[in-house]
């Protein structure tokens, strides 16, 4: 396993780490705990330190799954949350002392720690990022050692620019894969300056990318690729990166022949991240061990060579860039 730094935390976290959105339990079909329990022990056999998950993944159940593994085992775990998407309704008002300390309060319960490792604000309303006072409860969840480190989850770049003139934000955590070119182009370089960790969501493009899904392919009604293709329960790029369905599932045809002999179309993706030293890490998602095992040798391939990289843009800038370039 590759280790990168986490901003200016003095981490070293996998570059293949672990997103525990999907075994939560609400928007990614039916789990089993017991599964889930052993895939979150390879995880850790397999050399992965860092998990991402939330705390309305499943109303708490992610972080107690993860709570659970770490007091049976013995190897580092950094365990990111966060905080924000339980306000109902979710506005910029809501984000204030009383109810970032309860949620974070809540948090420690879930995951039984003195302390979180880092928390995260989670795609907060954009009206947010120009609220300084919000930063300073955080600073203060810092000093009264509720919270080691603080970030942001963020749906759009500029939020993402925004959130790192705060100089505390350690590190941002945006949506960025082989369907979102953008963050490349116009944040990475300024948080590569400014010493901020980048965490790559959704790297699989909702598992567009795994090359899997046909046109007859069907979800669960409980999962969010059923439910949410058109952002009807929450930002429609959340669901596929906002790409529509049919175009994504040509964009992978196109996308199969430069995947390398013995590997993966979702290794390929995620090895596509890696190219980017800005990336601290990609957090793919896995419900089962034989899951992770496929995203953790995406860290085993070698480095793209750049008639691959390019031939990836090139398919993106004729498929993609109009659907979501100019929206996220």
């Amino acid at each position: 396993m590759e280790y990168r730094p986490l901003g200016r935390t003095g981490w070293q976290i996998s570059a293949i780490s672990f997103g525990a959105w999907a075994i939560g339990g609400d928007a990614w079909g039916a789990t089993d705990d017991a599964l889930s329990l052993r895939t979150l022990h390879r995880a850790l056999d397999l050399g992965i330190n860092f998990f991402d998950t939330a705390d309305v993944y499943g109303d708490g159940h992610s972080e107690r799954l993860l709570g659970q593994v770490r007091r049976e085992r013995r190897e580092q775990m950094i365990i990111a949350t966060k905080a924000g998407r339980r306000l109902n309704p979710h506005t910029a008002a809501g984000y204030n002392r009383a109810n970032l300390t309860a949620f974070v309060e809540r948090s420690l319960r879930n995951l039984q720690t003195e302390a979180l490792d880092l928390l995260q604000l989670h795609c907060p309303p954009t009206a947010v990022y120009d609220m300084p006072e919000v930063f300073g409860i955080l600073d203060d969840l810092v000093a009264a050692g509720k919270i080691r480190f603080y970030g942001v989850s963020v749906e759009r770049v500029d939020e993402a620019l925004k959130a790192i003139t705060y100089p505390n934000v350690q590190s941002v955590q945006i949506i960025f894969n082989m369907f979102r070119l953008k963050p490349a182009e116009q944040f990475f370089p300024v948080a590569r300056d400014r010493q901020v960790g980048i965490l790559a969501r959704v790297p699989l493009a909702s598992g567009l990318l795994t090359g899997k899904f046909t046109r007859d392919s069907r979800f669960d009604a409980r999962d969010h690729r059923h439910y949410n293709r058109h952002g009807e329960a929450f930002d429609q790029g959340e669901t596929f990166s906002g790409v529509e369905f049919e175009t994504g599932l040509q964009a992978v045809e196109e996308l199969r022949p430069l995947v390398p002999p013995g590997a993966t179309l979702s290794q390929l993706a995620l090895r596509w991240i890696l190219m980017f030293p800005e990336v601290s890490a990609a957090i793919p998602g896995a419900k089962t061990p034989q899951q992770l095992e496929e995203n953790v040798g995406a860290a085993a391939l070698p480095p793209l060579d750049p008639e691959t990289m390019q031939r990836v843009r090139d398919i993106y800038d004729r498929l993609i860039r109009p659907q979501v370039h100019h929206r996220w």
